[in-house]
């Protein structure tokens, strides 16, 4: 077993949360539990102008509602606190103050519009303009200017940055959980900033000091970020700290077509990409949620955990608990995972039909009134009781059902093609007078006296249930015929019968 397993979750509330966010979330809990760990939530604010309100509390939200709680965090302070880097920022410059000493950071003066001077300059020439080593000295730095003109600019408050000094010729070996070892040429590193002077450090030098001072022991984070790991390791080494081992999760990918996942396909293609509905606060666009659109958090859960993770056997469906028996992070493919909008309904279906029956009649109870249908509390019950194995969804539950509760107005061109020949109304008019002369008006009982009837008019038994079920629904769908008239009553049952006789004779 791993030692003193602790690992963070560390989004940005810049926007809502990705699916792909809530995998990470998820595959860092089941490390952290499968190893008697720690799962931390941190929320990494550094970036100020691109916070939006009410995205730490949305983070906060959908990690309850997926059921993937952390031990500490925002509203969980422990002895790392505080857990918001906002709130932790006089820590970082002393951070960033060390890394000049040990000469491995510099002092950058250079403005906006000089940068941008120099990297038009070289797009020009047909270059990539990168600050680093082979220019570093030619730049308005720390490195090319003299002590005491640095020290002038900085008592004038010059605006200035501080970058991290790259290492030169020098070939960097690193190693992800996932991926095995990697090695990159360091001169095609920039020297990245790490810490500006309105005393905000970036996220590489917030991200490094936090992982360190709150004893990070894995880092597991989307492949996004593999960029920054050789900036990060070196940054370990110029603290001489003990750097925790990383594993970078694979993409999640579009459903057709190449690249990443995106609330795009998902408008395109009818599903959510957040695990809550996300009202922007800037444009009051609405984004779909997987909570709201009637998705178990179980669901959602189990499909995130296939997405990048295989078991190794054929089971599918797992319990949190058994998800995180199950989990190793030598079962998470390089590769980019595709998402599968139909495999998810998969899952739901299978998670829906584990619900009670009681609280999803409570749910259709309200659907219900949207139709203005208002019926008992038993009669929903039963109702979902007739229609729920073919639901994957509360919402289904009407279209599945709705002759249920108001009695078809028009037939369904095709299925009334099929069913209603000549003869059928003769033959529907004596089925009416059949069923006004039963009296115990129970599933049984229709059964076998209508069926009994059939057979004493000698004709085909589709002859007559074809028509009837025409009648009844509307169309050639839904449950037994039988669980239906009974249902709906004999009075019911009997004017639907003329109804359809009127209609299609």
């Amino acid at each position: 077993m791993t030692k003193n397993v602790r690992v963070r979750f560390a989004p940005s509330p810049t926007g809502p949360l990705h699916i792909g966010g809530v995998r990470t979330a998820l595959f860092n809990y089941l490390f952290a539990k499968k190893h008697y760990g720690t799962f931390v939530l941190r929320i990494e604010d550094t970036d100020q102008n691109r916070y939006v309100k009410g995205a730490e509390q949305y983070i906060i939200d959908a990690l309850k509602w997926c059921n993937i709680p952390y031990d500490e965090g925002p509203l969980k302070e422990r002895v790392f606190s505080p857990y918001r880097q906002s709130e932790r920022k006089e820590i970082y410059r002393q951070y960033a103050d060390q890394l000049i000493a040990t000469n491995n950071a510099y002092y950058a003066f250079d403005t906006a519009a000089e940068l941008d001077h120099h990297r038009k300059d070289h797009e020009a020439k047909g270059k990539t303009f990168i600050y680093n080593w082979h220019n570093r000295l030619k730049l308005k730095n720390s490195l090319a200017l003299s002590s005491q003109e640095v020290q002038k600019r900085l008592d004038a408050s010059e605006d200035y940055v501080i970058r991290f000094k790259t290492p030169q010729d020098e070939t960097l070996t690193m190693f992800d959980e996932i991926r095995g070892e990697i090695s990159i040429d360091t001169n095609t590193l920039d020297d990245k900033v790490l810490f500006k002077s309105d005393g905000m450090p970036t996220y590489h030098l917030a991200n490094i000091v936090d992982d360190h001072l709150m004893e990070i022991s894995h880092v597991i984070r989307g492949e996004e970020w593999l960029p920054s790991m050789p900036l990060h390791m070196l940054l370990y080494r110029a603290f001489d700290w003990k750097a925790p081992k990383f594993a970078h999760l694979p993409l999640i990918l579009k459903p057709v077509g190449k690249g990443k996942l995106s609330k795009r396909d998902g408008d395109k293609m009818g599903f959510p990409v957040f695990p809550l509905a996300w009202k922007d606060p800037a444009t009051d666009e609405l984004s779909a949620g997987y909570r709201e659109n009637g998705y178990q958090p179980e669901a959602v859960v189990n499909m995130l955990a296939f997405l990048g993770w295989n078991p190794g056997t054929a089971q599918e469906i797992f319990s949190i608990e058994e998800l995180v028996q199950a989990f190793d992070l030598e079962r998470i493919n390089k590769s980019g995972a595709k998402f599968d909008p139909e495999k998810t309904k998969w899952f739901q279906q299978h998670y829906f039909q584990e619900r009670d029956n009681e609280s999803i009649a409570t749910e259709f109870k309200e659907l219900l009134k949207d139709y203005d249908v208002h019926a008992a509390d038993e009669r929903v019950l039963k109702a979902v009781e007739m229609l729920k194995e073919r639901a994957v969804f509360t919402k289904d539950l009407w279209d599945l059902g709705h002759f249920l509760f108001v009695a078809p107005v028009v037939f369904d061109e095709k299925a009334a093609k099929k069913a209603w020949k000549d003869g059928t109304a003769t033959l529907m008019g004596e089925l009416a007078q059949k069923i006004e002369t039963i009296e115990t008006f129970n599933v049984e009982n229709l059964t076998n006296q209508v069926k009994e009837w059939i057979g004493q008019k000698e004709v085909g038994f589709g002859k007559v249930m074809m028509p009837f079920r025409l009648a009844l629904v509307g169309s050639l769908q839904g449950p037994d015929v039988f669980e239906i008239t009974a249902f709906v009553g004999k009075r019911e049952t009997i004017e639907r019968i003329r109804f359809a006789i009127d209609s299609l004779s």
